[in-house]
């Protein structure tokens, strides 16, 4: 409290203090309804009129500061839902229940089950079970890892990360001169959003002159040395809540990125008769002589076994009753000589969990997924230069036999 004895500046002569200006200056902000920010602007005006030297606090927060002192200390006392008593004493103060009612001394949510060890309930998001996907936790692969490594599953502290990357040009220049390839890992807990720029980190920034190519794998090195120091051993970390030391383990959970970057992550070709990640040999490709193009047929595979459309019928002139492609679980062997676009070292071997359990290790982001979506609905609606009805497509069609 020495603010109230300090001059508001050197050989101050009309005995103005430090606190008691501040004080009158608060008074006149909260009078007039002054912004937080029009009331930082006027300190900074008013403290180069003052000689130098001047006590002036330079903003609004600063003021505050100084006021906040002159405040009595506010002391919460808790009291019993049905008005019996106050949890204060040496008898009370510690109680977890009122002794007269017995009524809990924490509120309980109506959803919630009664707390335990006098601990109150946490907040938490509750998960729906209506099978629909609004977070990775409603993913069957989440659950499939919840059972698999009980262990990891059991302390929430524990992170699941998702790895996204893709070139872009920071200088916005039209030239390929210098490439920039920002790995991203986020976060995803069940209470926070995926789109909190807090929960988003970028642990690797790959620049050159050109782009990193199928070498990617290369540069990331040091990140996948760091994911599996994660999952294996853990890294020692401080919980401020608890206010106790834990392992933090974490695990890559699924990587998102646009279809070049995929393939490259996965060293394989995105083009031709096998561009297909999940397919592989199986993929169910033709060349189109007229259009020259490839195209990839076959999607009824994956309809029900019974489904109507695979049989013979109005808008197919042939059944198709073959099974869908089998999942791959990375144990690839002789498969890879055609599809992968360089030679690649067993890194699968390092990470069997990313191997044996992720039934979808990498997805296509929401953007470039949309955005094909919403050009082949238009090509289907017949709109002017984006339908695909042209002579070359009916030439093919008659190829092909189709109706």
């Amino acid at each position: 409290m020495e603010d109230h004895k300090t001059p508001l500046y050197p050989k101050c002569k009309g005995g103005h203090k430090k606190l008691r200006s501040t004080l009158e200056l608060l008074q006149w902000k909260a009078a007039n309804g002054i912004s937080d920010k029009a009331f930082t602007q006027l300190l900074k005006l008013i403290k180069e009129f003052l000689p130098e030297g001047n006590k002036l606090p330079e903003n609004t927060y600063k003021a505050k500061e100084v006021v906040c002192p002159i405040g009595l200390e506010v002391q919460k006392i808790h009291a019993c839902p049905n008005d019996c008593i106050l949890y204060r004493g040496n008898e009370l103060e510690d109680l977890e229940a009122c002794p007269v009612c017995n009524a809990s001394r924490y509120k309980i949510r109506r959803n919630d089950s009664v707390d335990v060890d006098g601990e109150p309930p946490r907040k938490r998001v509750p998960a729906k079970e209506d099978d629909v996907l609004r977070h990775p936790a409603d993913r069957l692969q989440w659950r499939k890892v919840d059972r698999m490594y009980p262990q990891f599953a059991e302390d929430a502290r524990n992170i699941r990360f998702g790895l996204s990357t893709n070139g872009m040009n920071p200088f916005s220049e039209m030239s390929s001169s210098h490439s920039t390839w920002p790995v991203t890992l986020y976060v995803q807990p069940t209470s926070i959003a995926m789109l909190k720029a807090e929960v988003h980190y970028v642990p690797a920034l790959i620049q050159g002159l050109k782009q990193p190519g199928n070498d990617i794998d290369v540069y990331l090195q040091p990140l996948v040395d760091e994911l599996l120091e994660l999952w294996t051993t853990g890294v020692c970390m401080w919980d401020e809540y608890k206010q106790e030391d834990f392992d933090l383990h974490a695990m890559l959970f699924v990587t998102i990125n646009d279809w070049p970057a995929l393939s490259n992550l996965l060293v394989q070709s995105n083009k031709g008769f096998r561009a297909c990640t999940h397919c592989l040999d199986e993929t169910d490709s033709m060349f189109l002589k007229h259009c020259r193009k490839v195209v990839y047929m076959g999607n009824r595979r994956f309809l029900l076994s019974k489904h109507l459309l695979r049989k013979k019928g109005k808008h197919y002139a042939q059944a198709d009753h073959r099974n869908k492609p089998i999942h791959r679980d990375g144990k690839m062997g002789s498969l890879w000589e055609g599809i992968c676009s360089q030679p690649v070292s067993n890194e699968d071997g390092k990470a069997p969990m990313w191997r044996r359990i992720l039934d979808v290790r990498h997805a296509i982001d929401v953007m470039h997924l949309t955005k094909n979506l919403c050009v082949n609905l238009l090509g289907f609606l017949g709109t002017y230069g984006k339908d695909k009805d042209t002579l070359e497509s009916l030439r093919d069609m008659e190829a092909m036999n189709e109706k």
